[in-house]
């Protein structure tokens, strides 16, 4: 065994806050064109390893038929693996202003079409992550991209704030979906989708407000069609949630800007039809 527990608590630490922490260990060695990572299966991660002290790890390595010695290929995995984990590799050490220039989440932002300035109270966070955001006043996703790139190393950070950063390193449209108001194959955010977050949100009513205000061209665009004699409910078949639909629905209906007129044909629409169900 070469290595000592100080090398162990200088990796592990520097591993805390990546990317990477969740990723097969195998994967990893692999990646690295060594030799592969002995132990199967899918729970062989770091997150599995880092939190435990070097004897610890030893320990553990032994009872799954390990010689010790098998902390040195650990520790060599972690340490190669760091120096391509962006954003948390050499990346960290630059200025603010290279930092943000080279901003790899800024950058897939720009790709999938979100917003640097999309507001992190429409992100379906729980609590204590927004609770994070706003004591690092982090008002924006833009601001959590640059703050997520500056962290120290020896930040750990779990929940759904790992989840926002791995889905926006990278880009996973399914992670992204359960997060922000994106719609899988489409740039861009959208109203419906925020909706649909804000109707599972404790303070629904003021992600709507701040929703409604937010997608504008989009609430426009909506209303132009509901004045036109256009379906409400139709705009919001594409969450695929009945229940979710009828709250997010709801939700947007005191937000709506319609001529009397209109509002009225579509009270006279609504009710003929329930008429004519009745004469049936």
């Amino acid at each position: 065994m070469k290595s000592t527990a100080k090398d162990w608590d200088e990796v592990r630490t520097a591993f805390a806050s990546s990317i990477m922490a969740d990723t097969a260990l195998s994967s990893l060695a692999q990646n690295l064109d060594g030799p592969d990572w002995p132990i199967k299966g899918k729970d062989e991660t770091p997150s599995k390893y880092i939190d435990l002290s070097f004897d610890e790890v030893v320990e553990m390595l032994q009872l799954k038929g390990q010689s010790p010695d098998q902390i040195d290929q650990l520790i060599s995995i972690l340490k190669e693996t760091l120096a391509f984990d962006s954003p948390f590799g050499d990346m960290v050490e630059q200025t603010a202003a290279a930092s943000e220039r080279d901003n790899a989440l800024l950058k897939n932002m720009a790709k999938l079409g979100i917003p640097e300035n999309f507001p992190i109270a429409l992100a379906a966070l729980e609590p204590g992550t927004q609770e994070f955001c706003k004591l690092e006043k982090l008002s924006t996703l833009g601001e959590f991209a640059v703050f997520a790139q500056g962290m120290s190393q020896n930040v750990i950070v779990g929940g759904d704030f790992r989840k926002l950063l791995n889905a926006l390193s990278h880009v996973d449209e399914s992670s992204l979906g359960e997060v922000l108001p994106f719609r899988r194959g489409h740039k861009g955010l959208h109203l419906i989708e925020a909706l649909a977050k804000a109707a599972n949100a404790p303070d629904a009513t003021v992600r709507a407000e701040i929703a409604t205000t937010w997608f504008r061209d989009e609430l426009s665009a909506l209303e132009k069609d509901l004045a036109a004699g256009g379906s409400l409910e139709r705009h919001f078949v594409v969450i695929g949630d009945p229940a979710v639909e009828k709250r997010a629905v709801e939700l947007l209906r005191p937000h709506l800007r319609l001529p009397a007129a209109a509002t009225a044909a579509a009270q006279k629409k609504k009710s003929g039809l329930f008429g004519w169900f009745s004469k049936k």
